[in-house]
């Protein structure tokens, strides 16, 4: 197990994005741009793939601490911290609802009614009528191997 796994397993637990890698790294001082983070990410067999040395993990096990823990000056909750975190994660993961109509050839809005509760149907499932079971494969006698005779 080299610093690149170490790197991406400590990324995946904590979830973290690449810009809140960069904000770490210049807790302690230790400045480096988010592509060069990706290229640690990256397979080992890409182009761009760089080894992540000592000092890029020290660093940024130094700068999680203080990320996690805090100063001694101002203490932190490391589980308040990773929870914070998990729902700024969760915040922009999800997709907005968006409400999709088409625009005329001067722009305005097509008359697109939105639904209502009269247009719904419900589900009943003694509605729906069961279909005859199709056999979809025919029944084969595989001839493998030697004939027996029986």
């Amino acid at each position: 197990m080299n610093n690149n796994d170490i790197f991406k397993k400590l990324r995946v637990a904590l979830q973290l994005r690449d810009d809140q890698i960069v904000d770490i790294l210049q807790l302690v001082d230790f400045r480096i741009s988010k592509g060069e983070i990706g290229n640690f990410f990256r397979n080992t067999n890409h182009p761009k793939y760089m080894e992540c040395g000592d000092q890029v993990l020290r660093n940024f096990l130094n700068g999680l601490v203080i990320h996690l823990r805090g100063t001694k000056e101002e203490p932190k909750n490391a589980m308040d911290v990773i929870k914070q975190n998990q729902a700024t994660v969760k915040k922009n993961t999800e997709k907005p609802k968006t409400d999709f109509k088409s625009t005329g050839a001067k722009g305005e809005l097509s008359g697109a009614k939105p639904k209502t509760a009269s247009n719904k149907k419900t589900f009943n499932s003694k509605d729906k009528k069961q279909a005859p079971k199709v056999q979809v494969v025919e029944k084969v006698q595989y001839k493998n191997g030697k004939n027996k005779k029986s």
